[in-house]
């Protein structure tokens, strides 16, 4: 039943997002793709993983079926104990915006609105109560509590992501998807973006998952999966940077390869 809150006890309603043999097909001119093919993982509460892949891997994919932005064609996803399956758009929508935080590479902000509007609006479009003092103490946490009547194009594009953080934030959802979250960031501006991810994993508890390119990105994170061709191939703990890169070397190297003896 569509997001039934799970019993106590309930195997896996500990852990912040569950996937089960999800697979995703795609219908093209040529026929059908598969994005996805039965991937199965389990991620605690309060963690944080990085997901990278080689290009056409199933990455956004992954990302978006996790997150209720896509349906699987066959399979389970669960996040904070509940399953995501059977009900209506909106009802799906309700879900998402009381328990789901998203952070995309481009911001996504509303040009029109402030720092704290721009904060805000998910509890708006809720139909939350606008808690103002939560909403300045997490701008503030971000270090922008002396922006809150700005616009976003008045401010750079680390300070842009760091509002997008704080809106993804400002509804204390149980899991944050971040999707290349400092692709369009200098170093400076990555390297301190990675750091309130991970303030936000170590202190306020929440479940982090995040897609990107980026080794140095990844090694910030508690684990790396790494994905191939749709499935799940490998998995890296306490991962550092040099490591990260050198196997997604060899992973990219394997798979073109694969298809080059393929004919894809």
């Amino acid at each position: 039943m569509l997001l039934e809150e799970p019993a106590a006890g309930t195997p896996g309603s500990d852990q912040a997002l569950r996937l089960e043999s999800v697979t995703k097909h795609y219908v093209s001119p040529g026929g059908s793709v598969t994005a996805l093919d039965d991937v199965s993982l389990a991620l605690d509460r309060g963690s944080f993983t990085a997901v990278m892949g080689p290009s056409g891997s199933g990455k956004s994919t992954l990302l978006q079926c996790a997150a209720g932005l896509d349906s699987p064609s066959s399979g389970r996803v669960f996040v904070d104990g509940v399953e995501m399956s059977g009900g209506t758009e909106a009802q799906l929508t309700k879900f998402r915006r009381g328990r789901i935080g998203f952070v995309f590479q481009h911001f996504n902000l509303m040009p029109t609105l402030t720092v704290l509007q721009n904060t805000t609006l998910p509890l708006r479009l809720a139909g939350r109560r606008v808690d103002r003092a939560r909403a300045v103490a997490t701008l503030d946490r971000v270090g922008l509590g002396e922006r809150l009547d700005h616009l976003p194009s008045q401010l750079s594009g680390g300070q842009q992501q760091r509002v997008a953080i704080a809106r993804a934030l400002v509804t204390r959802p149980r899991v944050v998807f971040a999707d290349e979250p400092t692709g369009a960031l200098d170093t400076r501006s990555a390297r301190e973006v990675l750091a309130l991810l991970q303030e936000a994993v170590r202190i306020d508890g929440r479940t982090l998952v995040m897609v990107t390119h980026d080794p140095v990105a990844a090694a910030h994170a508690d684990q790396v999966l790494f994905l191939a061709d749709g499935g799940l191939v490998g998995r890296l703990a306490e991962p550092t940077a040099a490591v990260v890169a050198d196997t997604m070397t060899r992973l990219t190297e394997q798979v073109s390869g694969r298809r080059v003896s393929e004919g894809v």
